[in-house]
């Protein structure tokens, strides 16, 4: 296996880690008894559950769900820079959550998590060579 098959999966792997995470912080926040509540009130802190509000959110999370396949199957170059995209778009989206209302302790750990992972995504897609590139010798 080439160094830049490896690359791609890694990517891949840190995506469905990155999306294991979101998906219980979700979990978890659909068991807090005041989320819930609030969820099934329509409105979430200063936040209107819309259909449009839904909309934008699937959007947000297809993007990880897709780099889990596109950071395999894509030619190098579409697949750095998309991970760099999707990278940079979703560290900055949950970093944003975090001043919208009082998140909880357990949404800041995940939120810690998830931005750790998808700004190693960012590093790691910025520095990954194209296949043949000349390395330094060691």
């Amino acid at each position: 296996m080439t160094g830049s098959n490896q690359r791609a999966e890694l990517l891949s792997l840190l995506w469905i880690f990155a999306m294991l995470n979101y998906l219980y912080a979700d979990v978890i926040g659909l068991m807090d008894a005041s989320l819930l509540r609030q969820y099934l009130a329509g409105r979430v802190d200063a936040i209107e559950l819309t259909p449009g509000f839904f909309f934008a959110a699937a959007v947000l999370m297809e993007l990880p769900i897709a780099m889990v396949v596109l950071s395999r199957l894509l030619p190098h170059r579409a697949s750095r820079w998309s991970n760099v995209a999707a990278g940079a778009l979703k560290t900055i989206v949950v970093f944003v959550t975090l001043f919208v209302g009082t998140p909880t302790a357990y949404y800041t750990l995940f939120a810690v998590i998830e931005m750790g992972c998808t700004a190693l995504i960012v590093a790691l897609a910025l520095r990954w060579k194209p296949p043949g590139a000349l390395r330094p010798a060691a």
